[in-house]
């Protein structure tokens, strides 16, 4: 099932997306009429008879509508860092970390599909990493590995956009990096975490490990691997982080990129007017404008 927030005549509305087309779901409960709604009150079940009818309505295509980030109000976003085997030979952190490596962003670098990523005034190093995001869809703290997969709802593509002259810039006045890398800055700005184009269910990926992955900007691909060359798998990560933090419905978990970021290809960095293209193979494509803020 691919669940989508959409927009049509102003209305936000939650839709099935079904062969190039979107139908519109039927509220599955009092007080479940977001995505957001409909995980955090567990009712996914009744949203799957509700798509069950939904799909015998009238459809609308899905390029005539505007689409939103299937997730509009994540209590957390966490990301991975150096997660995949080529990206850390890239970076030149083959030999770390040995755990899963998190840092976070905030609501405010949630954007859907279309919507513009914005190079801020203050940067001019804004970087691409196409992700594969994990939604969670039932709370859990302290998961176990054999269990965690039963806590994951689906996933969407995600593009973690990075702002690299921020995030490799944090100095002593001795002019050592002594504090580690500014990860707050360097990825945390405005509009630096497009979502979607939807939410797929885990049904429908029953291997989330043997994917196709891929980056395109303008038409040009510069990232292309498979989700195989993670380091750490989904369950190992979910265990990794509800450890001592709960993790709640709608809680979503970027797992890191595959090779071929600007920083470490020699760019060019993004610019005005720029198209990025992230797609996932069995999700679909996530596309975003690249503007000036």
């Amino acid at each position: 099932m691919k669940l989508a927030h959409y927009s049509s005549n102003g209305q936000l509305n939650v839709g099935i997306v079904d062969g190039g087309m979107i139908y519109p779901l039927p509220n599955p409960a009092p007080g479940a009429g977001t995505i957001d709604e409909i995980l955090s009150k567990g009712e996914l079940a009744a949203a799957r008879s509700a798509a069950n009818v939904a799909k015998g309505s009238t459809g609308i295509p899905v390029e005539s509508v505007k689409l939103h980030s299937p997730i509009l109000n994540p209590e957390k976003i966490l990301l991975m860092a150096v997660n995949y085997r080529a990206h850390r030979r890239e970076s030149g952190t083959e030999d770390a970390p040995k755990e899963p490596y998190l840092f976070t962003k905030f609501r405010n670098a949630l954007i859907g599909p279309g919507d513009p990523v914005l190079i801020p005034k203050v940067s001019s190093k804004v970087d691409w990493e196409v992700e594969l995001s994990v939604i969670i869809g039932k709370a859990g703290k302290n998961i176990t590995k054999k269990d965690a997969m039963n806590h994951v709802v689906g996933y969407a593509v995600s593009n973690d956009i990075s702002f690299r002259d921020f995030q490799f810039s944090t100095k002593m006045p001795d002019g050592n990096t002594k504090l580690g890398l500014n990860w707050v800055k360097g990825k945390g700005m405005d509009a630096s975490f497009p979502l979607g184009p939807w939410l797929v269910t885990s049904d429908e990926i029953p291997n989330p490990h043997d994917l196709q992955i891929s980056l395109a900007v303008n038409g040009t691909t510069k990232q292309q691997s498979t989700t195989g060359d993670m380091v750490f798998t989904i369950d190992s990560i979910v265990e990794y982080a509800s450890q001592g933090m709960t993790l709640k419905p709608g809680d979503i978990i970027s797992t890191g990129t595959p090779e071929g970021v600007g920083a470490f290809t020699g760019g060019p960095y993004l610019k005005d007017g720029d198209i990025l293209e992230g797609t996932i193979e069995k999700i679909g494509t996530l596309r975003n404008p690249v503007r000036n803020e």
